[in-house]
Formats: structure tokens, C-alpha cells, sequence
């Protein structure tokens, strides 16, 4: 990790505008309210903005507007978290590439593995498996049959690409995530489930993220893709055949049923669920908590739920939605004139 760098370096290398101590030293990074004297924090969110006079930052990330008054050293950007986000992978750099094969991981004859690729400890890698060069698989992670994993890739732990998953370069997986899965593909026989078979495979564009113990099923027939840059967060279920477009983004707990498509640019909160064979459209965002139960063919905000309340006024709200259909009826009699009725 760096000792440090200038206010002054900073802003050259991030294209900023410097206001202040260019000589001030950064050596890492923390919240506003917890900087201390050689730490570089930001200022994004106004309701922030009181903690900034007492901020003991060596340097703060901000727009110009918030610097007017500011006696410190700030760092003027048009987007500060952006700036702010670049900065900080200055002092979190990954680890050093170890090329080979640990002698604990058992690889089948018919793999290939880049000699420039990290494999760690207890690994399997299946038949005809592609590791690309630079690609690092960690440790306990199990490459099943016919899965391509890309250059510049990492598999952090414990990451199972099952069957016929394909992975872009620098993909990003973290520990726990299931990739290539069966779907949940069923049909009724007689009074008794019988297993759809899951043909398909898993095919992740370049640059995309998985979060830890997200799952993503293989497709039936056709494969279960994500576009280029994708990000989704932990604990993440996305079933099979679905198609998510590029730089979409999604938020733990969230779940999309079988053959789902989401759009490009893409927001969707945590705990959202989208219903299977729907069609969302690009540039929607979806709130947290909320069911997509149609398509979705405008961009914009989307939101659906019940409000948190107390619990006896939703108890007799609970009730009363019960009689929703009662009362509207009514409502609409009321309404009626003699003409309405005779029509």
C-alpha cells in the first residue's frame, strides 16, 4: 500500500481542481465525521454538510458550491462519490498475482489452465474447464465441466460455477455465489413432479460483479445471461433463462423468476421480486421491497408495497383492504343514474 500522496497529486492524476494545501498529505481514507489529519473523506449527500467544519480531513472530495466558506483543503469534482470512489482504490490494491496450481487442487487432464492463472488451495477444475491467464481462482472453488472463466478474473472462495457457465474478463465473484445451477424447471406427471431437464448454460459479460451466495440458474434450452458490467449484490436469486442487460444493477435479497428480461441501466432496490416472463425495459428503477407483476415498457421509478406503520392501524388497515372490492362495488352503484341502469 502507498505511504501517501499530495492534495496535489491527486488532483492531477483524477483531473480535479485543487482549493487549498497542495502540499497536505493523503494516506487513506474515512467518513467525514472519523477523518483524521492525513485521511481524504467527501462530501456527496447535503445532509452531511454540518460535519464538514469539524471534519479534521486532510482533504475533502466535494462540489464547488459546497467548498464556499471551507477553510480546508478540498478536492472540486462533478460527481464526489465518483472521484471519491477512484481515489480510494489507490489504497486497496489487490493482492499479487501467484501464478500456478496449488498442489492440493485436482485438475482433469482435459482443462486448460493459462500458466499466467492462480489456482489456490483445494480447488477442482473439471473436464474441458478454461482458465484464462490472469484469472485467479481461490480457495475451495469448484470449476465444473465445460466452464470458461475469462482473463483477469476472480473467484475470491468457495465459488461453484456448476455446468457450462461462461465468464467474461475481470468478472468479479465473491464467496458462496452458485452459478450454473439447476433452474427450477418442473412438470406435473400424473399427481408427481417430474425434473425439466436444464440444457442451457450461464454466460456473464465482462466486468460484472456477483455478490456473496447470489445464485444463477442455467438456462432450460437457451442460456441465462448478464450483459457487460452488471453488479449484483449478495444473496441475489436469478432463475433460469432470465436476461439481464448491460450496467443493471441490483441489490441484495432481490429475485428474478425464470425467463425474466431486465433492461440496461437498471436499478433495482433490495428484497425486490420480479415475476417470470415479464419484460422491464431500460433506464427503470425499482424500489426496494416492491413486486413487478407486468411488464414494464416506460422508463422511470416503479414502487409498490405497504407502507411501515403501526401494527394495529395496519392490522385494521389489513381488514378493510379485505372489503375493498365490497365497497367499490358500492361506490360504483351509487353512481349509477336510472340511464346507466337501463343500459
Amino acid at each position: 500500500m502507498p505511504a501517501g500522496f499530495t492534495a496535489a497529486e491527486l488532483a492531477h492524476r483524477f483531473a480535479l481542481q485543487l482549493k487549498g494545501d497542495g502540499a497536505a498529505v493523503v494516506a487513506g481514507v474515512a467518513t467525514l465525521a472519523n477523518a483524521g489529519p492525513d485521511r481524504l473523506s467527501f462530501l456527496s449527500n447535503p445532509r452531511y454538510r454540518a460535519q464538514l467544519a469539524d471534519s479534521q480531513a486532510a482533504a475533502v472530495v466535494m462540489r464547488a458550491q459546497d467548498s464556499e466558506g471551507y477553510a480546508g483543503t478540498a478536492l472540486l469534482a462533478a460527481d464526489p462519490y465518483v472521484a471519491f470512489a477512484k481515489i480510494a482504490a489507490l489504497f486497496d490494491p489487490p493482492p499479487p498475482l501467484r501464478p500456478g496450481v496449488h498442489a492440493s487442487a485436482v485438475v482433469d487432464p482435459s482443462a486448460r489452465v493459462d500458466p499466467q492463472a492462480q489456482v489456490d488451495a483445494f480447488c477442482s477444475i473439471g473436464a474441458r474447464a478454461q482458465i484464462g491467464a490472469g484469472a485467479v481462482i481461490g480457495p475451495g472453488c469448484v470449476i465444473g465441466d465445460d466452464c470458461e472463466v475469462g482473463e483477469g478474473c476472480v473467484l475470491v472462495a468457495r465459488v461453484t460455477l456448476v455446468r457450462r457457465v461462461r465468464l467474461g474478463r475481470r468478472v468479479l465473484v465473491h464467496p458462496g455465489a452458485v452459478l450454473g445451477a439447476d433452474g427450477f424447471g418442473l412438470a406435473m406427471d400424473a399427481g408427481h413432479w417430474i425434473k425439466v431437464p436444464q440444457q442451457g448454460g450461464v454466460v456473464i459479460g465482462d466486468d460484472c460483479e456477483i455478490g456473496a451466495n447470489t445464485t444463477i440458474d442455467r438456462g432450460a434450452i437457451e442460456d441465462t445471461v448478464l450483459g457487460e458490467d452488471v453488479r449484483l449484490d449478495n444473496q441475489i436469486q436469478i432463475g433460469h433463462n432470465v436476461r439481464i442487460g448491460a450496467h443493471t444493477a441490483m441489490a441484495g435479497c432481490a429475485a428474478v423468476a425464470g425467463s425474466a428480461t431486465i433492461g440496461s441501466y437498471c436499478l433495482v432496490g433490495g428484497a425486490a421480486g420480479i415475476l417470470g416472463h415479464l419484460e422491464v425495459c431500460d433506464r427503470v428503477m425499482i424500489t426496494a421491497m416492491s413486486l413487478v407483476t407486468h411488464s414494464i415498457r416506460e422508463p422511470g421509478e416503479y414502487s409498490s408495497g405497504t407502507p411501515l406503520m403501526a401494527n394495529r392501524e395496519w392490522r385494521r388497515n389489513a381488514a378493510r383492504f379485505r372489503q375493498l372490492d365490497t365497497l367499490a362495488r358500492r361506490v360504483n352503484a351509487l353512481g349509477k343514474t336510472p340511464r346507466d341502469e337501463e343500459d
